[in-house]
């Protein structure tokens, strides 16, 4: 597995499968573009295809505050420790900033438990029609 902190080289075709479950899933393209646009961002590579199997992002001010807004790992590669590290790997990014959030359902919360994270109470708003990125 090859991680790298960077979007630069990247295709549409080099990130086919994820977003596994959304009802209207953004597209490949539309997901390289979320990542360009983040502050931060990591990839797992399979060597032997040079597909993305896994990624995480993080959006942030530079200063104090830093948002991890998605990670995900393509099925067949999970129980794999890829998620494990994509996350060890961005906490190390962030290390000197000072909040760093993110929002995950119950059955993730010992996961993050897990680096040091604690549970907290948040608040969203999901604008579902908006789910693709679509505009």
């Amino acid at each position: 597995m090859i991680y790298k902190t960077s979007s630069e080289d990247l295709t549409p075709y080099m990130l086919e499968g994820f977003f596994v479950g959304w009802p209207d899933p953004p597209s490949s393209e539309t997901h390289l573009h979320l990542l360009k646009n983040s502050w931060k961002v990591i990839v797992a590579i399979d060597e032997t295809n040079g597909k993305v199997v896994g990624f995480i992002s993080a959006i942030s001010d530079g200063v104090l505050t830093a948002y991890i807004p998605l990670l995900e790992v393509l099925p067949t590669y999970k129980n794999k420790g890829i998620g494990t590290e994509l996350v060890r790997r961005m906490l190390a990014e962030l290390s000197d900033i000072y909040m760093i959030d993110l929002c995950c359902d119950d059955d993730l919360i010992g996961f993050y438990k897990n680096f040091g994270m604690h549970k907290s109470n948040g608040m969203i708003v999901r604008n579902y029609e908006m789910q693709s990125g679509k505009r």
